[in-house]
């Protein structure tokens, strides 16, 4: 079961919880964005870090274009340029 329309929250499932009188565990899968959703938006994401460091930008200035932290820039770069690098199979 996922929500019908997930939204980002701005709060922890524990707070909702407690607010709410319910279990965490409760507020996590009502809460849920759908499975698909989710990695439909992580790999547009690496996409577009792959394209920005590509066109020579700093993981500083991924993170401030992409409203991302620099480690989540970090990140996606170092998969980036681990899987440029490594040899084709031929």
């Amino acid at each position: 079961m996922s929500a019908l329309k997930p939204v980002r929250r701005q709060f922890t499932a524990r707070e909702a919880a407690e607010r709410l009188g319910v279990t965490t565990r409760t507020v996590q899968r009502l809460m849920a964005e759908p499975r698909e959703q989710y990695l439909a938006r992580a790999n547009s994401k690496r996409e577009q870090v792959a394209e920005l460091r590509a066109n020579g930008l700093s993981v500083r200035a991924i993170a401030e274009k992409l409203e991302i932290s620099k480690s989540a820039a970090g990140r996606y770069v170092q998969e980036y340029e681990t899987r440029i690098n490594q040899p084709s199979a031929s």
